[in-house]
């Protein structure tokens, strides 16, 4: 992972918020496309750029898409992403996100959506 590359894809505001999403455990496009408020063409031309960059993983699961932070973690990146956790309360929008997050992760173990195997597997079941 290039340092420049890392730094050009924190510019985004948007990458920097599916970013943070990620921090937390994978997600489906699907849902980050809920959180985000917008669109599946412009969720996958990030997450696009972030995985030909190495700082995210997809996985096809049946028909969905799940993307995660890229294994082995960066030490670039994760010093960044805690960095942005810290400063998360200075843009609301970064801890708003988070709790659109947990509550789609709550749905899902609750509701049993048609995607939810694919997530609730992935972060470790009801428990996690």
């Amino acid at each position: 992972m290039e340092i420049v590359s890392v730094y050009k894809c924190l510019c985004d505001r948007q990458r920097l918020r599916i970013l943070n999403l990620l921090s937390d455990g994978p997600l489906c496009v699907c849902h980050l496309m809920e959180i985000l408020d917008t669109d599946q063409v412009k969720i996958s031309k990030q997450l696009r750029y972030m995985r030909a960059l190495g700082m995210v993983e997809g996985e096809r699961r049946a028909q969905w898409m799940v993307y995660r932070l890229a294994e082995p973690d960066h030490p670039l990146l994760v010093e960044n992403l805690k960095c942005l956790q810290d400063l998360g309360s200075e843009d609301l929008c970064f801890s708003e996100d988070l709790e659109k997050r947990s509550r789609i992760l709550d749905r899902l173990r609750g509701d049993g959506a048609a995607c939810a195997p694919a997530i609730v597997q992935t972060t470790g079941g009801p428990d996690a």
